[in-house]
């Protein structure tokens, strides 16, 4: 059976709303964003100001020079990997995230932008047309 772009969700019709509903999501969600100010940081131990970048960079580094001794060792690639994933963990794990000021209509037009979307997009999987009670109307032979 073939598909036409206007069936979404295997219903007929709703793919103009869809993308509608797509569109308002995706705009309301970059505005959104536009507002959010992220900044890094890295992991403190031990308290206080010390920072300890470089002790995490250790298996890092000594993954990497075993790998250069002999590029096809486990425990290379263990270091490094394991290195690598604890810096990405440092990094993620303290990220401090803010949600700039906005005015009260500027909030309200990104979440009407966004819930607005979300609705569009529930309604455009449901059948257009039918009898009325939701189901839709078989295709014509």
């Amino acid at each position: 059976m073939a598909h036409d772009l206007r069936d979404v969700g295997g219903t007929r019709g709703g793919f103009g709303m869809f993308v509608v509903g797509l569109g308002m999501t995706i705009a309301g969600l970059y505005l959104l964003f536009r507002q959010v100010d992220v900044h890094g940081g890295y992991w403190r131990w031990g308290g206080g100001d010390d920072r300890s970048f470089g002790l995490t960079l250790l298996p890092l580094l000594a993954g990497v020079g075993v790998l250069f001794w002999n590029g096809s060792s486990k425990l290379g690639w263990g270091l490094a990997g394991g290195g690598l994933l604890i810096l990405v963990i440092g990094i993620i794990a303290n990220m401090r995230i803010h949600l700039r000021s906005m005015s009260l209509f500027d909030t309200l037009i990104i979440l009407v932008l966004v819930a607005g979307g979300l609705g569009v997009i529930a309604r455009s999987l449901r059948a257009v047309g039918g009898d009325g009670d939701g189901t839709p109307k078989p295709p014509p032979s």
